[in-house]
């Protein structure tokens, strides 16, 4: 794998092994589009079930996310 040098240098600075950090974070992506290929799947599964949701349906998830926000903005003050 290849690094700039400008970034191998910060790497190295900051006293991380390239070689493995790249390895790590070559992981991680991977895992993660495996994960958002997971989420299409079963989305689309659901949908297939249930249908898309209409006008009330998306009102309601709204509410639902505006009293959580609130909610969790009067927790964390």
């Amino acid at each position: 794998m290849y690094l700039p040098d400008d970034l191998y240098r910060e790497v190295k600075d900051r006293g991380f092994a390239p070689s493995k950090l790249l390895q790590e974070a070559v992981r991680v992506e991977l895992r993660r589009q495996r994960l958002l290929g997971e989420t299409d799947s079963y989305l689309a599964e659901v949908l297939d079930e249930v249908g898309e949701p209409d006008a009330e349906d998306y009102a309601w998830a709204q509410a639902l996310a505006g009293r959580i926000a609130r909610s969790a903005h009067r927790e964390a003050v």
